[in-house]
């Protein structure tokens, strides 16, 4: 059995799906916090179960006769981050799982100044140690993100933002997909390549190909990383996420999102989506 944790979430419900698409339904199961969200799933066959990164006793049972399972990142931050894998990866080995699955992310140093790659980092450290077979996912950076990245520039015309460089944009469908392969023809053990789209674009080629769809400007504006922070402060965000987003900046200024590899299309047997259709998909809906 192929158990997916997180699987009311963006990523591992796409994962489900492509794997729906593979193997029988009862050869999946899912570990959820809430299991009346994945009602929908369990009328198609999939094994349901409460599962929490807080509560080994309900991974143990979530992880239940499963051969491998993937683990979706926390959504913490942090060392409470590293502790929830560390309980998912420590249940993974108590249950038996063969192999353990992690979603980390393209170039996870632990110097990045993006602070979740310091959780990737130390997860991977922790799966290295754990005498499990295991794959961590060098996932490219989410699509998705981009327009969290572009604040309110598709309203006001203006992509405010400080000095950043080119990202590997790539979406959660395409990774979902190789995903699924991974899990069910070609595995990756260790430290997969990183899987990412084909082209790599910063905020000047989003302000671009942003103004082609829309069909007026959007004007790429620059300010430095404390005005950027001020700016996200006043408008009430927590620190824990202003950190966050400030650290993208400079941690894609460095280069940590910016190599591209053919792994990610090999897997898929396509060229990933682009970034282009993948936004004006996102605007449309």
């Amino acid at each position: 059995m192929i158990v997916v944790t997180g699987a009311n979430g963006k990523l591992g419900r796409k994962v489900v799906e492509e794997l729906l698409k593979r193997v029988p339904a009862g050869e999946i199961g899912v570990s959820v916090r809430d299991v009346n969200k994945a009602q929908d799933l369990q009328e198609r066959g999939v094994r349901v179960r409460q599962g929490s990164f807080d509560d080994s006793e309900s991974l143990l049972r979530a992880f239940e006769e499963a051969s491998q399972v993937l683990m979706i990142s926390s959504h913490s931050l942090g060392e409470v981050a590293v502790r929830h894998h560390q309980t998912a990866i420590e249940t993974a080995k108590k249950a038996g799982v063969r192999r353990l699955l992690y979603t980390s992310q393209m170039f996870s140093p632990a110097t990045s100044h993006f602070p979740p790659m310091d959780v990737h980092a130390a997860t991977e450290e922790l799966l290295k140690s754990s005498g499990m077979t295991f794959t961590s996912l060098r996932n490219g950076f989410y699509a998705a993100s981009a327009k969290m990245w572009m604040g309110d520039a598709l309203k006001t015309g203006e992509l405010i933002a400080p000095e950043d460089g080119p990202v590997a944009w790539t979406t959660h469908s395409d990774l979902a997909e190789a995903t699924a392969v991974i899990l069910t023809e070609q595995g990756y053990d260790g430290i997969t390549p990183n899987l990412t789209a084909s082209e790599a674009i910063d905020m000047d080629g989003i302000a671009s190909i942003a103004s082609k769809i829309l069909d007026r400007p959007i004007r790429r504006m620059v300010v430095s990383d404390d005005e950027y922070r001020n700016h996200l402060l006043s408008r009430g965000l927590p620190e824990a996420m202003v950190g966050m987003l400030a650290g993208m900046f400079q941690a894609s200024r460095q280069g940590d999102f910016s190599q591209t590899n053919p792994a990610l299309e090999n897997l898929i047997g396509r060229s990933p989506v682009n970034f282009a259709d993948f936004l004006k998909d996102s605007i449309s809906q």
